[in-house]
């Protein structure tokens, strides 16, 4: 058995449009850090350790050291993810739509299968016929509930401007082509579905039409599916044969979750 991760971290150096920060306290700060907390909690204890005293102190602790502390900042969308339909609008398919903690943990340990869309270019879409073609040369036929990984290579942009510019959208018709053969997640090694910002917002503006703005994810607001955004090492895997792991970190009433996606080969 082989296991392959194909996750990208949550990375504060690495280039992103929303902020990440993530603050790092030292073993070595970390008796303060612990100090100012558990005085912080009542006034006379905040006056005590304004006045010096400490409930502990480094020389009472191994090699002077506390306990590291990291603090995330991100956003859900940071680093690989599992989008559900709250995160393309208030309702889908005519009912509210659901939270990434509603995630059916069935569906996210599944077959899975690689399609190799390495051709298609930025601006460009994948299409049902991209599908369609894919399959053909892999001779696989789709089943429910088999996780479709979109194979494009963007993730090796990962770190620089370019990962956020040059990459493939998916098509409403490949999004179709999924669901009506019992798809419920499919995913992408791409930092979203829609193609990139800077063509999108270009169309709209010249022909001031809705449509050009993210039309694979306010599909979801009409049928509901999932989707894993930032994947990871596709090329690492064989086009079928192997079993995807994806379950979503539970956090409360959020249009996406965090993932450690992998596939066992």
């Amino acid at each position: 058995m082989k296991i392959i991760d194909l996750s990208l971290p949550i990375d504060d150096k690495a280039f992103e449009v929303h902020k990440v920060a993530i603050e790092r306290i030292s073993h070595k700060a970390g008796v303060e850090k612990f100090n100012r907390v558990m005085a912080g909690k009542a006034l006379a204890g905040k006056l005590k350790y304004y006045l010096g005293r400490r409930i502990i102190k480094k020389e009472d602790l191994p090699d002077e050291e506390f306990l590291s502390l990291e603090t995330v900042h991100s956003p859900v969308h940071i680093g690989t993810h599992l989008d559900y339909s709250f995160h393309y609008g208030s309702r889908s398919e005519g009912r509210p739509a659901k939270t990434a903690e509603e995630i059916p943990l069935e569906y996210c340990y599944q077959d899975g299968v690689r399609l190799d869309l390495t051709h298609k270019k930025p601006n460009e879409t994948i299409t049902a016929s991209d599908i369609t073609s894919c399959l053909e040369k892999i001779n696989y036929k789709l089943k429910p509930l088999d996780i479709v990984f979109l194979f494009t290579g963007a993730d090796k942009l990962y770190g620089s401007p370019r990962y956020f510019s040059d990459y493939p959208g998916v098509d409403i018709s490949a999004i179709d082509y999924l669901l009506d053969r019992g798809i419920k997640i499919f995913g992408v090694d791409t930092m979203g579905i829609d193609r990139p910002y800077r063509f999108m917002l270009k169309e709209f503006l010249e022909k001031k039409d809705v449509k050009y703005l993210y039309p694979a994810h306010f599909y979801g607001r009409k049928r509901e599916f999932i989707h894993i955004e930032r994947l990871a090492n596709l090329e690492k895997l064989p086009d079928y044969g192997f079993k995807v792991n994806c379950f979503p970190i539970r956090i409360k009433n959020t249009g996406a979750a965090w993932a450690r996606a992998v596939a066992i080969v």
